[in-house]
């Protein structure tokens, strides 16, 4: 390491290797579609079987990491934070197509080896492995970043994400999720027959941040402080994730900066979802990734989302504006109902167009369903008041 560089690594203490170690250590189910059995996968074992067949298909392996929110939480456990996704990432050589080809083929065959002993594996394909296992697929080829993703399934949210990265520009979103924990100095001690991991002998596992100034960022996650840079370099512009972190009483580490940063991030995000429709797949995708068992924070988290596009959207027409922020209003609401804090719209039949004989005073134009108390809906578009004050 070069001294200019210094600045971005630290090594991990005792307790944190111990933290590191039992989230290693952590059984993951990974559950099949339909009748495939329950893979019941330990990280360091799916890390080290992954990286000898990798290593046996002649795959330069430069080293593996911890990264993301996983590793943020062994670096900071006391301050709350927690982690679902357990993202690995592989830093691989992918000089062509062949080679991306051959990585998704050998964690596929790797997969076989965690299948229970009574399955009979002879006719089971890796296509047959894919449709059963995997959640997604990702892969990225272009002149400036060659990656690709293998997410296998959890019920619960806990995916292990498998990542090959050849180059990649852009490898976090803010200072609190920038860190990596390279794994490679551990993973010897797991398969050493004579080594264990004790306060006097364990190896130096060391971390780095992304970020760029590693005790900057740790101050950052220590203290729940929001900072990152060029947000329009990422896709989305990170404005999801900024929004959960605000919702988490992350605070902004620079009010004046923040607020020239939320605009960066609105236009990024409209760039790449420029259309309402795609906009709403997205949010109901965030929601339901990074909000398992925390239904009672989604309209919280949608609120905040809302307000930051009300005050920093820059880049878009007015009636665009209002059909976005409408739209996070609906799906606001949709959340209060299915917590049935408010009478479900799906108990509610709107008329839009007034029939004639409307003048009839004891005609009522909506029909509720029975028990369920009055809820008036207007013609679109609508404007509703909010808890917030926010219209």
């Amino acid at each position: 390491m070069t001294e200019d560089s210094d600045h971005r690594f630290s090594s991990l203490t005792w307790d944190q290797i111990k933290i590191l170690d039992q989230v290693l250590a952590e059984v993951i189910p990974i559950h099949g579609r339909g009748n495939f059995p329950t893979l019941d996968v330990k990280p360091k074992d799916i890390i080290h079987v992954v990286k000898e067949q990798l290593i046996e298909k002649q795959i330069n392996v430069r080293d593996t990491r911890l990264n993301g929110s996983t590793a943020s939480h062994i670096l900071v456990k006391q301050n709350g934070t927690s982690y679902k996704d357990l993202d690995i990432i592989f830093g691989v050589e992918l000089p062509s197509e062949l080679e991306f080809q051959v990585v998704k083929e050998a964690v596929l065959n790797c997969l076989l080896d965690f299948l229970p002993k009574c399955v009979n594996k002879e006719k089971i394909t890796a296509q047959t492995m894919k449709d059963a296992y995997v959640q997604k697929m990702v892969k990225v080829s272009t002149d400036h970043d060659r990656w690709s993703l293998i997410s296998l399934s959890n019920n619960s949210g806990k995916n292990v994400e498998l990542k090959f990265v050849n180059s990649l520009r852009r490898q976090f979103e803010f200072s609190v999720d920038s860190f990596q924990i390279i794994l490679d100095s551990i993973l010897n001690v797991y398969t050493a027959t004579d080594c264990k991991l004790t306060e006097d002998s364990h190896p130096t596992v060391i971390a780095e941040s992304m970020y760029g100034d590693f005790n900057e960022a740790m101050d950052h996650l220590k203290y729940k402080l929001i900072s990152t840079r060029n947000p329009e370099e990422i896709r989305g512009g990170g404005l999801l994730k900024y929004s959960n972190l605000l919702v988490r009483d992350f605070k902004p580490a620079d009010e004046a900066e923040i607020k020239s940063l939320e605009r960066y991030m609105c236009s990024r995000f409209f760039i790449d979802f420029p259309d309402v429709a795609e906009q709403q797949r997205k949010i109901e995708s965030y929601l339901r990734n990074h909000f398992i068992g925390e239904e009672k924070s989604k309209y919280d988290y949608l609120m905040t989302l809302r307000g930051v596009v009300n005050e920093s959207t820059v880049c878009l027409m007015g009636h665009e504006r209002r059909q976005t922020l409408n739209m996070i209003t609906i799906l606001a609401l949709k959340v209060l109902g299915e917590q049935n804090i408010i009478p479900n719209a799906a108990n509610v039949t709107c008329y839009y167009q007034p029939a004639p004989y409307i003048s009839d005073r004891n005609f009522s134009n909506y029909y509720i369903a029975h028990g369920q108390p009055p809820i008036i809906y207007q013609p679109y578009p609508f404007h509703i008041q909010m808890q917030s004050g926010m219209v």
